[in-house]
């Protein structure tokens, strides 16, 4: 018989072990079963076969019922159903969920108590599957704090009492098998704390799936089942491989009618296609794992396993995903572990206590972002972190991610003033736990995923940070090359007649070049928030403006290290980017004054990644110091810069760039190959709207004349040749063997 405390704890819901009262229960006197519904007002046992056995006794107007029976069949075995009846005559026929054994087994629970689970997502959040021939979705959750834990959803109309959950207390993870919640049902979990207080309904941290903002529910989705990474894709990955980033926000690369969101389905029609016609390797993502906020882009993260319900049901990512694999393209996805969002029903005080973020904000709370930072080095926290990494990578077979704010996560005062950060147990500023966990994320990623890469986006000169950690180094296989994009955009800024002034800011990043294996980034980050469009970011008139950034395009494409521009770029869009809307097409199309412009950046844009994805000497050797050559460096007067590109086999590229508005005729340049060169790409070519300015002869249009090196000596070499180098454009030349 239940004590009055027991009965009170359950219909308040308070008790802590529900399987201890719940469900069928043997006895001496027979077998005890009960059940809590609240708002039913008969209860009825059934056999397997359908038949009504008896009534069950109300013991609580609650709906708490219990039934004693002298004859059975065994308790463990026996699928017998409830039948429960509530006013107006609705009628509900259940399996009792209280009489389904455990589902999380012994090394499951070793490997989360340890934290080397490497898949935890296969054992946490809600998975259909079915116990003992009975359809459902078991439902784990991690809170090791909670005095109780129910599962609450659309199934039993939020109702607390209903579905309270299991503890498995040597590792603080609560579980329970609901029989009859199918794929598509909507569920939190509801927490009472330890000190008594009921927290909001909280969002599963490893949900397949949540609801669309500003409503909060996870979502019960199919698990999706692992994808292999094909050779073809490895080979594509590798770092002797061109690799040419486009990065999109997919939320504003195309809007639907009345500027909706775009579904998956319509995106893997279009954005694949397009992305492969301009000669792109790569797609990079920013985050679509679920966000509250639309204005975070998708760097608060709320859903380290859901994709973002803004798109469609999730099926539709996989779409997306093969559809950009079919146009052979890769696909990086940004992913956030550095920080997340402060809303109630998601990891804050999960289960009442700091449990996913630093207990201290000295070290717990971006006052940047506003946002917490994960308990780096707490065990079950890392789990998670390193299972999400995996998870996007495996699951969806991702070709890398990229890693935000890791600068964020290596310094304990990152963005802090002194008495703002707590140090290191050595006394210093650097995350040892922090440094440890992006560590593991690439080791588990080299060994698990191969083929994969992780793309870094970490802003000062922390060492090694593209170096194996058995080396010493981070682990990852890129990192952002931040410093050359803020040399060279300051650089462009500058009025021509000035730049002779800041030459160093071009030259000096080869210093560096191959400490690190690099992407040149011209990402999201650059033309937001008042920074202006890279078109806009141009001195000059509109002439200039044009010519200048064609002009860095072709030195961005030739320099060492891989590329990565953000959509709208590739035809030199006029404003800022803007979340809210999408892209303005219309500056393509040929009724739109101005358009010859758009286009001839976005010709020059595909001709450029042909360039690089056909020669090997532009990519070859992309993070190899024996890739680069300097021939010109020091004509800071003329604004000129000449280098060579060389592949592993002995193949070349010549790189001569003006960044002055005034054509420099006869420029004579030392070649380490005699003979023959022609002109393999000038940007200032009226295909891309420029002047067509003849890099050899002496009138426009005229038929080029071959450029061939005679006995003179320059820059170190015995042979040279003469170039004309059109005003604000960079040349590329081949030898014409």
């Amino acid at each position: 018989m239940l004590t009055q405390a027991e009965i009170t704890a359950l219909v308040r819901a308070e008790h802590d072990d529900p399987f201890a009262v719940l469900g069928p229960h043997p006895s001496s006197d027979g077998l005890w079963i009960r059940a809590l519904l609240p708002g039913a007002q008969a209860v009825e046992l059934l056999d397997t076969d359908g038949t009504v056995i008896s009534q069950l006794t109300s013991i609580h107007p609650d709906g708490l019922f219990e039934l004693l029976l002298t004859t059975h069949p065994p308790a463990q075995t026996w699928a017998y159903q409830l039948q429960a009846h509530y006013p107006h005559g609705h009628t509900e026929r259940i399996h009792d969920p209280y009489r389904f054994g455990s589902t999380l087994g012994e090394l499951d629970r070793h490997l989360l108590g340890e934290g080397s689970h490497l898949r935890p997502w296969q054992v946490f959040g809600a998975h259909v599957c079915e116990q003992q021939g009975v359809a459902g979705v078991r439902f784990v959750v991690w809170a090791p704090n909670a005095a109780r834990v129910a599962v609450i959803g659309d199934f039993n109309q939020w109702e607390p009492r209903r579905h309270p959950m299991r503890l498995h207390p040597s590792v603080g993870v609560w579980e329970l098998f609901v029989p009859g919640v199918r794929a598509g049902a909507t569920y939190k979990y509801e927490l009472r704390t330890r000190d008594g207080r009921v927290l909001p309904g909280k969002a599963d941290p490893y949900a397949f799936g949540s609801e669309l903002r500003p409503a909060s529910a996870s979502v019960v989705r199919p698990e999706p089942r692992a994808k292999p990474l094909p050779d073809s894709r490895r080979r594509a990955n590798a770092r002797t491989a061109p690799v040419s980033i486009y990065e999109v926000h997919l939320g504003s690369w195309r809007r639907g009618p009345d500027n909706s969101f775009p579904t998956w389905e319509s995106l893997a029609e279009q954005l694949p296609a397009y992305v492969a016609k301009l000669g792109f390797t790569h797609i990079e993502l920013l985050p679509i794992a679920e966000h509250p906020f639309d204005g975070s882009w998708g760097y608060q993260v709320t859903g380290m396993f859901a994709p973002t319900s803004r798109f469609g049901d999730p099926a539709g990512l996989a779409k997306l995903i093969d559809a950009c694999h079919a146009s052979g393209l890769g696909v990086i996805l940004d992913w956030v572990p550095a920080h997340f969002p402060n809303d109630a029903y998601s990891l804050v005080h999960f289960d009442g206590t700091e449990l996913y973020e630093y207990a201290d904000p000295r070290e717990g709370f971006h006052k940047d972002w506003d946002t917490l930072i994960y308990n780096f080095g707490r065990t079950e926290v890392r789990n998670f972190l390193v299972g999400s990494a995996l998870y996007w990578l495996e699951c969806w077979g991702l070709d890398g991610l990229r890693v935000d704010a890791v600068a964020s996560m290596l310094y304990r005062d990152y963005s802090r003033e002194p008495g703002e950060w707590v140090p290191n147990i050595h006394g210093g500023r650097e995350n040892l736990e922090a440094i440890s966990l992006v560590r593991r994320v690439n080791e588990v990623i080299g060994a698990e995923a191969p083929g994969r890469v992780t793309v870094a986006e970490e802003s000062t000169s922390w060492p090694g940070v593209s170096r194996p950690t058995d080396s010493g180094g981070l682990g990852f296989n890129y990192k952002w090359n931040l410093g050359w994009m803020h040399d060279t955009l300051g650089y462009f800024a500058n009025d021509p007649l000035y730049r002779k002034h800041h030459h160093d800011k071009l030259t000096f990043s080869i210093m560096y070049a191959f400490d690190e294996s690099f992407v040149l980034p011209l990402s999201h980050d650059e033309v937001v928030h008042g920074k202006r469009s890279l078109i806009d970011k141009m001195p000059g008139d509109r002439w200039q403006m044009f010519a200048n950034l064609r002009a860095f395009f072709g030195y961005m494409w030739t320099h060492p290290g891989k590329k990565l521009l953000f959509m709208g770029g590739e035809f030199a869009q006029r404003r800022e980017w803007n979340h809210d809307r999408a892209l303005d097409w219309e500056l393509l199309d040929a009724s739109t004054e101005g358009s010859a412009e758009h286009r001839g950046v976005q010709a020059l844009i595909t001709d450029l990644n042909q360039l690089y994805r056909t020669r090997a000497a532009l990519h070859e050797l992309d993070c190899e110091p024996e890739g680069f050559e300097w021939i010109v460096v020091d004509d800071t007067v003329r604004s000129v810069l000449v280098f060579v590109r060389k592949a592993g086999a002995g193949e070349c590229v010549m790189v001569a760039c003006n960044f002055t508005p005034v054509p420099r005729p006869d420029y004579r340049i030392g070649v380490a190959v005699p003979g023959n060169w022609r002109v393999s790409l000038s940007t200032d070519a009226s295909r891309y709207a420029g002047s067509d300015y003849p890099c050899t002869g002496k009138r426009p249009g005229a038929k080029p004349k071959p450029i061939t090196s005679k006995p003179i000596a320059a820059h170190g070499h015995t042979q040279s040749i003469t170039l004309n180098l059109p005003p604000l454009a960079t040349v590329i030349l081949e030898p014409n063997t």
